[in-house]
Order: C-alpha cells, then structure tokens, then sequence
C-alpha cells in the first residue's frame, strides 16, 4: 500500500506543452500544486537552455514556472559530476544549459587533460570538437553525457541529438558513456533529493514508457503516463511493465493532487 502523495515530478515536453504549445490542463495542474504546497520539479532531458530559459520559453507559452523548480539533464549532470569529483575538470560539448550548472558546481572547462569528456545537446555540432572528445576519451578522460536521446523534434523535422553523437564517439574509442539523464533513475532520485522528498511519497508523470515510466518505476515512485505525447495506448502492450495509471492528458491528474 502507497502513502499518501505529497510530491510531485512531471516531464516537460508532451505533458505540459507540445511544441511550445502548452497542453490543455497544465495550467490548472501547476497552479493545484502551488495553491495546494506540494512540492514538485519540472524535469527534462534537454540540456540547451538553462532553467531560467526554459522558465521564459515556458511563460511564453502561458505556464508561471519557477526557475527553481525545473530540473534539467544538464543540472543533474553537472550534480553528479560535483559528487563523484568535487571542483573536477572537463571538456564539455553543449550549450549554456550545461556550461552554466557546470561552473555553478565548481568544475574547471578545459581542453588539457580533462577529467571527464561531457557531452550534452547542441545546436551546433562541429566536427572539431567531436574530434578533439574523441582524442581526450582515448586519452583516459571518462565519457560521460546528459542523456541518450538520439532525435529530436523540429519544425523541419528529427534532429541528431547527444544520442546519436555519443554513438559516433563510442564507435571511434570503443568506450560507452554514463548517461545521467532519463531513463537513469538517478536523474529521479537527484530530483528528489534537490526537493527533499521521498520516492514512497511522490508521482512522476511522463509521456513516453521507455523513459519517463521505466524511470520512475525502477526509483521507486508512483507513476501516471499521460497520452498527449509520444505514446498511445495500444504502444503500452509492448512493454513488459505498467505505469500506476494511464490518464488522457495532464488535466486529469488535477483531481488527484
């Protein structure tokens, strides 16, 4: 039998806005949250932006998210990393939404003889500077990066993202990266302890089963998959475990906070 819920993590994209659309009901439900004091995080696999864009980005859309409440796969990298080697240094690939929790957390970025290669999502890939993570790897730099997405979505279409690359990495050093991102519970678990909450206690709500729901289950929460994003029902048959509740959307979780 599962305590009551106190706290509460949701996913971003296909749960509260689609294509910086927000989705019916994620206002309400944010809002429930606030007026009802329970504590929740806003997570995300994109490591581009900062909390503080994708807090911007997320007003424009209509939804009041506090900075604060947004946990990012850049911020919980650059968290894992200030645990495993407090004021380390790496060569990092990947934009501000990396960069900046990086330094906030006390590492050095650098080319000489990184501790770790990081590697996160950019708009801009070079060839240069795959070459130069591909070299440091070989050299001993421990490969490390935000999360395995291989696409993402785009007006124009699918994007290459750090999946794919670290694939190209892998294939040049033979040596795999940690990915600390979704679907690694330990992006949940780092979650829960950034609010101080309890896995007994708390729900995720995601879109997609091979990410959000694996995670959550295998950290030990609750879980709601919601079907305005990635997954439809007849997709869920195809895994063999079962998120705690199938609702329609976002807006159906209200009644439940």
């Amino acid at each position: 039998m599962r305590q009551p819920t106190n706290s509460w993590l949701t996913d971003m994209d296909g749960v509260l806005v689609r294509q910086e659309q927000a989705l019916p009901g994620a206002a309400e439900f944010l809002q429930c949250l606030i007026d009802r004091d329970r504590s929740f995080l806003v997570l995300t696999n994109n490591s581009v932006f900062t909390p503080r864009d994708l807090a911007a980005r997320l007003a424009h859309s209509g939804l009041k998210v506090p900075e604060e409440v947004i946990w990012t796969s850049g911020t919980a990298t650059a968290t894992f990393l200030a645990d495993q080697k407090p004021f380390g240094s790496a060569y990092v690939i990947g934009e501000a939404g990396l960069t900046t929790p990086m330094h906030e957390a006390g590492y050095t970025l650098t080319e000489r003889d990184p501790d770790f290669v990081v590697l996160g999502e950019t708009r801009s890939y070079s060839f240069e500077s795959i070459t130069k993570a591909i070299r440091l790897v070989c050299a001993g730099a421990r490969f490390i990066a935000t999360n395995p997405d291989v696409t993402s979505p785009s007006v124009e279409g699918l994007l290459p993202t750090t999946g794919s690359i670290s694939a190209l990495i892998t294939a040049a050093t033979g040596k795999s990266p940690y990915f600390v991102g979704k679907p690694n519970p330990m992006m949940f678990r780092s979650a829960l302890n950034r609010i101080a909450a309890h896995s007994e206690t708390t729900v995720m709500v995601g879109d997609r089963m091979d990410t959000d729901i694996v995670a959550g289950i295998e950290a030990g929460l609750d879980t709601i998959l919601v079907l305005t994003g990635s997954t439809q029902p007849a997709d869920i048959e195809r895994y063999p475990y079962r998120p705690g509740r199938v609702l329609n959307s976002i807006a159906d979780a209200v009644e439940l906070i």
